[in-house]
């Protein structure tokens, strides 16, 4: 059986290099990031993974990259939209600037957007599947983060909405991690404890769901957001 071809869009670091590490094992990865100095360290460190260093938000740098794909591979199996940022200042809603605010949904839910309807014959041709990353903050929020949870709200909706229109060929889902420990940071006890399910998240609990939903296995399950976090969306936590 041939192998999948799969593109990951922020996949050079973080939750993005995890996936793309961890579906390097049986399929075809293209690794798309702005960020050059992270590509080339991820295929130094893993050689299976192909990277593109690309920016999401530009729409003709997509349409190229798709191009690239389909003149090189032939095929495009999957799409996994995980690109992000966040505002780096989290400032108070009355100092929201707006370049920041546009810069952030551009990034988070435009470029998603983007890199979908580019693929959308290469993946309608494989029946393939497009995995949307969104957050735990779509459903909960810290404050002051007003612009990232309302892009990852935003690409929740998105996933559903497309899951309607490209079925049955394409098939659409999200995924929303809670914390995610991507550095091999120092946790404390309490930062294990506190999950429902007694630590705080792996990269490979995001890159094992994306894994099933891209398989034929996963057909029947559309338009849903999968809350990964641990439990703690379903916790209530009150002052004492």
């Amino acid at each position: 059986m041939a192998k999948k071809v799969v593109l990951i869009t922020g996949g050079a670091k973080g939750i993005g290099k995890g996936i793309a590490n961890y579906l390097s094992a049986e399929s075809t990865v293209i690794a798309a990031d702005i960020d050059e100095e992270a590509g080339y360290l991820l295929v130094s460190e893993n050689p299976l993974i192909r990277f593109k260093c690309v920016d999401v938000t530009n729409e003709s740098a997509v349409a190229s990259l798709i191009k690239e794909i389909s003149e090189q591979f032939g095929q495009l199996d999957a799409v996994i939209n995980n690109a992000a940022i966040a505002d780096p200042y989290n400032p108070p809603l009355e100092q929201l600037d707006l370049y920041q605010w546009q810069k952030v949904l551009a990034v988070n839910l435009t470029a998603p957007l983007i890199v979908s309807k580019y693929s959308l014959p290469l993946l309608k041709a494989a029946q393939g599947a497009i995995i949307n990353i969104a957050s735990t903050r779509a459903l909960q929020s810290e404050a002051n983060t007003e612009a990232y949870s309302a892009s990852k709200g935003g690409i929740v909706a998105l996933s559903h909405s497309m899951a309607v229109s490209l079925s049955p060929d394409v098939s659409v889902n999200c995924i929303s991690p809670g914390w995610i420990d991507v550095a091999g940071e120092p946790l404390r006890d309490i930062d294990h404890q506190q999950h429902v399910s007694g630590r705080v998240g792996h990269v490979d609990d995001i890159a094992s769901m994306v894994n099933y939903l891209i398989s034929d296995a996963a057909r029947f399950i559309s338009g849903q957001n999968i809350v990964i976090d641990g439990g703690m969306t379903k916790k209530m936590i009150y002052q004492d």
